[in-house]
């Protein structure tokens, strides 16, 4: 198609000022074009509080200033003991305070507080070590001055944390899954003292099945979600453990549901009893009770000496009234026998 030539437009003399002419763009190449403004990136917020396994061990790991995370180092510590690991390991190695990576008691006595306050579940339960990897030493002589920090595992660098850990004896642990039904506590009791009995512990079975018989009875009751019972004994220690799947603690962190007769009863036969938060919601009840465990030749001594004093006595002609019931045989006559075997020769006839 042929395009046809373009005729100008003459505009009359009177409309001639009155035109104004449209600019006309000038091309512009493509890397001319504005770039578009850089979006700033937000800085990233350092972690502070991170939990993570090593060997079993459950590290909680601290950053930035101790002073900062201290509401919530007491409560990942919880939890890390929570899930029975092997043991707990709090990590300051990363802890920053004014002066730098040292001087973290500039962070006030309430984080010292919160760290020694760990050493009480060491104390309650040596079987999961609770230890602090601290490169201060003006903190690890605040700690091991401390009444509960002394209960703590207390090392300069992590290494030697988790080594101190794995180094502690192992519990004997044993497990039993219930269902939220009423014979729980029966089939609870039963677990333990057939526990007991194989680890030698029958002197601890009466008041093991009564507490363990109140812990499960009140979360059945109060919780009704199925439940995790678990038995371990430990340096003379029986801890029993009933974990549930509610929803929180009620009255607080270490709120545990017993009331009048039960709690009465836990707080009478154990040595300690108290509860954690678990990370899925619920809780873990613990009691703690006095257990040793008395070795096969103990007992026999304990049996023969038992025996040595309290034998019956017995009378004979020859006078022995006086020596023990099966009392050992010497081939050197005693002086009473000697005088009663002299006086039978001189006064016998011939």
């Amino acid at each position: 198609m042929v395009q046809q030539p373009s005729i100008p437009l003459e505009l009359p003399p009177q409309f001639q000022d009155h035109v104004v002419l449209f600019p006309t763009p000038e091309p512009t190449l493509a890397s001319e074009f504005p770039e578009p403004p850089a979006v700033l990136a937000a800085p990233e917020q350092p972690v502070r509080l991170r939990t993570r396994m090593v060997h079993d061990v459950a590290v909680v790991e601290v950053g930035g200033r101790l002073g900062e995370v201290v509401e919530d180092l007491s409560l990942a510590i919880q939890l890390a003991l929570a899930s029975g690991p092997r043991g707990v390991v709090c990590d300051l190695s990363g802890v920053m305070s004014e002066a730098g990576p040292a001087g973290l008691n500039s962070d006030g006595p309430e984080a010292l507080e919160v760290l020694a306050s760990a050493g009480r579940h060491s104390r309650d339960w040596p079987g999961i070590p609770v230890a602090v990897a601290c490169p201060d030493p003006g903190v690890r002589e605040a700690l091991h001055a401390h009444p509960l920090g002394v209960h703590l595992m207390v090392t300069e660098s992590l290494f030697a944390a988790i080594s101190g850990v794995l180094a502690t004896p192992t519990p004997d642990v044993k497990w039993l899954h219930l269902a939220p039904h009423p014979t729980s506590s029966r089939a609870a009791r039963e677990f333990v003292t057939r526990t007991l009995l194989d680890w030698r512990l029958g002197r601890a079975i009466r008041f093991a099945t009564l507490v363990v018989s109140e812990l499960v009875a009140s979360s059945s009751v109060n919780v009704g979600t199925e439940i995790d019972l678990s038995v371990a004994w430990n340096l003379g220690a029986l801890r029993l453990t009933v974990r549930d799947r509610g929803q929180g603690l009620p009255g607080g962190p270490t709120a545990v549901d017993l009331h009048g007769r039960g709690r009465t009863v836990v707080a009478g036969l154990s040595r300690a009893f108290g509860a954690l938060p678990t990370a899925d919601g619920g809780k873990v009840v613990w009691a703690v009770l006095v257990a040793p465990r008395l070795l096969p030749a103990a007992r026999r001594t304990r049996a023969a000496s038992t025996a040595t004093q309290n034998s019956p006595v017995f009378t004979d002609g020859l006078g022995m009234g006086e020596l023990p019931f099966c009392a050992g045989v010497s081939t050197e006559p005693t002086p009473e026998l000697a005088r009663l075997q002299e006086a039978k020769t001189t006064t016998s006839p011939g």
